[in-house]
Order: structure tokens, then sequence, then C-alpha cells
């Protein structure tokens, strides 16, 4: 059985007491499955009159998979969606060829707490038409003391309604009191498992919060031991096959895409603009990217 690897994630300032930590991609993990990205957010208290405003930025070629604990957030898109995600409930846009969105916290909010991830899609669906799907609801239950949320795909008899593309399971385990809670596992997906908050033990090693735990194949069950008021993410997946590429806020399958859309994005947002158009309000909050890290 391969041992579990320990991730540091690394942290960084958004600004307005924003403080978010990368677990994944790192030198030491890309991936987990489709799984390409998660930054855990928060939790954060804002004072008054700030809070978190993301201006209208582009992406490509994955799905982005917002998890809400704490607050209230605003999305908005270039096709016209506008939907505020709360606690308990998941916002998942489709960006294929390309969308354009702004997030923004309640205009009173005080505090958040969130996890952001990305999904990339396969090959055959890098340039599908967009789309964004909130789902208030998702399969919920109580097992040793914990209560676990199924974000994506299926686990124990349980669909999550979210639509994604490839074999990969999300969940949210929370306990309500010190306890012992086993997890059958498939033994092809590879797995990854972050505190949010408290700790967590897995073969007699400790995980504090922000630590994650990455499984590799083979698995056929875990045994975590949480502290009462424990919140875990898992994720895992069908190791993805090759390696994606990932640059700002695009996501593709070679350099040259990366490339076309970096181009499409500095020549403007308007509405003759097929692949990146506005979103309204947040016209005059768009971000701008940096120069590609290599040679276009």
């Amino acid at each position: 059985m391969s041992p579990i690897e320990r991730i540091q994630p690394r942290a960084a300032d958004l600004g307005e007491g924003m403080i978010v930590r990368r677990a994944l991609p790192t030198r030491q993990r890309r991936m987990v499955g489709a799984w390409c990205f998660l930054d855990h957010a928060g939790p954060v208290d804002f004072a008054p009159g700030s809070g978190m405003h993301v201006g209208a930025h582009p992406h490509t070629c994955l799905q982005t998979f917002t998890w809400l604990i704490d607050g209230e957030v605003l999305h908005r898109d270039s096709l016209g969606h506008a939907q505020w995600i709360r606690p308990g409930q998941v916002n998942l846009m489709t960006a294929g060829r390309g969308i354009v969105h702004t997030e923004d916290s309640a205009p009173d909010a005080r505090r958040l707490h969130a996890a952001q991830l990305w999904i990339a899609l396969p090959p055959q669906l890098a340039d599908c038409p967009p789309a964004f799907e909130h789902y208030p609801d998702l399969p919920r239950w109580q097992d040793a003391g914990c209560t676990l949320t199924l974000l994506a795909g299926r686990f124990g008899g349980h669909a999550s309604p979210a639509r994604i593309h490839t074999p990969l399971v999300g969940m949210d385990l929370l306990a309500s009191r010190d306890a012992q809670l086993e997890l059958p596992l498939d033994p092809s997906f590879e797995y990854g498992l972050l505190p949010l908050e408290g700790g967590m033990d897995i073969a007699g090693q400790h995980f504090a919060t922000d630590e994650f735990a990455y499984l590799p194949p083979g698995r056929e069950r875990i045994a975590l031991d949480l502290t009462a008021g424990s919140r875990i993410l898992l994720v895992g997946g069908e190791p993805f096959g090759e390696p994606v590429i990932m640059w700002w806020n695009f996501v593709g399958h070679d350099k040259a895409a990366i490339a076309r859309a970096q181009r499409d994005w500095a020549g403007g947002g308007d509405a003759d603009n097929a692949r990146f158009g506005p979103v309204k309000g947040g016209e005059d909050r768009r971000l701008v990217a940096p120069p590609l890290p290599w040679t276009a």
C-alpha cells in the first residue's frame, strides 16, 4: 500500500483580508482525478463596507465548482446568469470554449468561508458551449456522528445532481462530535482530503487545518478519526491520463490553446466578442491577464 502524501498548501492574500490556501496545483501534486485546482478561502471576517469583489475574468476548458460554507456570493456571467449562492449550495460553471464571470460577496457581508475548485474538461469537451448551473439541494446523510454531503459524483448509493464529465467524487464531511468514520473507496480512484476546519487522523498521521492528504489509487477503505467540529473536504477521481496546462484563469491541453485564449481576452470583452462577452454589472471591472510565461 502506497504511503499517504502530506502536502502543505501555499497561502495568498487577495486583499481586503481575504486569504486563500491553495492545495492544488502544487509542485508535489498537480491534479487529483480531473480536479485541477483547489483553493480554501476563509473563514474571513470583513470590515464594514468591504468584502470579496472579483472583477470580470475569463475561463476555458474547465468547470468552476464553488462550495459555500458561510456567507453569500453573487455570481454573474457573460451568458446573462445572476445567481446568489448560499451555505450548503454549489455553483457549477462550465467554461468550455470560453466564458467570463464576476464574483461578489453581499453588500452587508461580514464573513465568508468557501472552497473554490476547478475540474479539467476532457479533450473532446474542451470547446463545448459554456453553461452555468446552480444546485441548492444536495444529497445529505448521517454516519457515525458526521453529516456527509455529496457534492459531485456518486458515493454509498447516493448521486449528486451536479453535471460532470469524468469519473470523480467530491464530498463534505462535518463531525458533530469526536467521530471514527470508515469510508469505502474506489481502488481505481486517487483521493485527496483537506481539513477546512479542525483536523483528522489517518493511519496514525495527524492532519491539521489546511494540510492536504493525498492517497494514491489502490485503497478500498479509509478510516478517519475526527475531532468535534471538524470539516473535511474529500475529492477523488480516476487519474486524468495526461496533465493539462494551466495558466492564469485558463486551462488547455496544449500551449497553443492557452495562447489563443490570452489573445482573444486581450482583444476585448464587448458584445461582438463571441468567445469572451461582457458581464452585466462588471463592465468596468475587467481583469488584465499577465504576460504568457513562454513565447507564444
